[in-house]
């Protein structure tokens, strides 16, 4: 996903011919608007009754005819200090502003969002550093539900993570990283956990697993291109087919455990996750891919891709483009992510402009 940095420089997508990939049908939860009006009475045979006033067919907008409208909020933005009550009325406010879909973070930077008994196991602690009650996430599905929402667990950082990750130096000591720097975006050092390791894919499956069955009623699970060994990482090493076998196993054992979820990525366009970051995930079996659109030098190319697939994902440095993708019905999906660090407003500029383009 992209950091809050600004002029992000990645390499330009060759211009390729995308294959299309089957897609899965997903729950249209539109924040929907119903127009009632009475069913006149014409047949002059028919004596006079009371009638019943019948609602018109529901009247959708373009932005409200696809099929998920999604935010992201990271791990802290909803969970730091925040009561139950507060966490249901976020919900709302999300959905007044247009939003059907919250996709929060549940993982990032080597830990959870929530109490884990893995971690707790693995690592001696259960979450990460964070003021969060127990039940914020059961308040968060519950609300979003009741709104005819959904929640995606997002599984940011993937599988990468930073000097402040509170497992580094475990991770250093049980040389669980991969040898070099991913460099991905400008500025931030990452650090890769290396998934061909049993020890580290373990963990992954099973915080995967823990986590489907602690919330059996989340809708989507989401990984994106944190997901991926970066291509300037030292030595000519194709781990491509490694990173594919354990993203097989992953989403298997998850299915397995809650078959109701649906795996998805957020991830770059195929020719391009394939070629810089190993991550061949047309062969992943995922269930519902979006393309991310970041690098806005590149719309163009990539609007070509994310037409084949789900979706779309922009940062609200391009909410300019949301007129485009809204007018254009092969785009079945837009996500939105807040890289100023302000979701609340990010929506209500997302409301704005899809109240200019009705």
């Amino acid at each position: 996903m992209p950091n809050n940095q600004q002029n992000n420089q990645q390499p330009r997508t060759p211009n390729v011919t995308p294959a299309p990939t089957q897609r899965v049908p997903v729950a249209n939860s539109p924040i929907s608007r119903l127009i009632p009006t009475p069913t006149p009475t014409t047949n002059p045979q028919v004596s006079s009754s009371p009638v019943t006033p019948k609602p018109s067919p529901t009247i959708q907008t373009a932005w409200e005819k696809k099929h998920i409208r999604g935010i992201y909020l990271s791990r802290y933005q909803a969970t730091n200090n925040a009561d139950e009550q507060t966490i249901r009325k976020r919900v709302r406010y999300y959905r007044s502003q247009g939003i059907n879909t919250i996709i929060h973070g549940v993982w990032g930077n080597g830990c959870t969002m929530y109490n884990s008994d893995v971690m707790q196991q693995t690592f001696g602690y259960k979450s990460c550093p964070n003021q969060f009650q127990e039940r914020w996430l059961d308040w968060l599905i519950d609300e979003a539900h009741k709104q005819g929402m959904q929640v995606h667990a997002y599984f940011e950082k993937g599988i990468k993570i930073d000097k402040n990750s509170p497992i580094f130096d475990e991770a250093i000591a049980r040389r669980w990283i991969v040898p070099g720097v991913d460099k991905t975006y400008p500025g931030i050092e990452h650090y890769v956990l290396d998934v061909e390791l049993p020890e580290v894919a373990n963990l992954f499956k099973k915080i995967s697993v823990e986590f489907v069955k602690k919330y059996p009623t989340i809708d989507a699970v989401q990984w994106d291109d944190y997901l991926g060994y970066h291509a300037d990482l030292p030595g000519k090493v194709d781990r491509t087919t490694r990173l594919t076998n354990f993203v097989r196993q992953m989403r298997d054992e998850i299915k397995k455990a809650n078959p109701n979820v649906s795996f998805d990525i957020c991830h770059h366009n195929p020719y391009w996750g394939k070629r810089y970051f190993a991550a061949d995930w047309s062969n992943w079996n995922v269930d519902r891919v979006f393309i991310q659109t970041y690098n806005d030098a590149n719309f163009n190319e990539e609007l070509g891709y994310a037409e084949k697939y789900e979706g779309v994902a922009i940062s609200d440095n391009q909410l300019s483009r949301l007129k485009e993708l809204i007018n254009n019905t092969k785009i079945k999906s837009v996500l939105v992510f807040p890289s100023s660090g302000k979701p609340e407003e990010t929506a209500a500029r997302v409301k704005q402009l899809t109240e200019i383009n009705e």
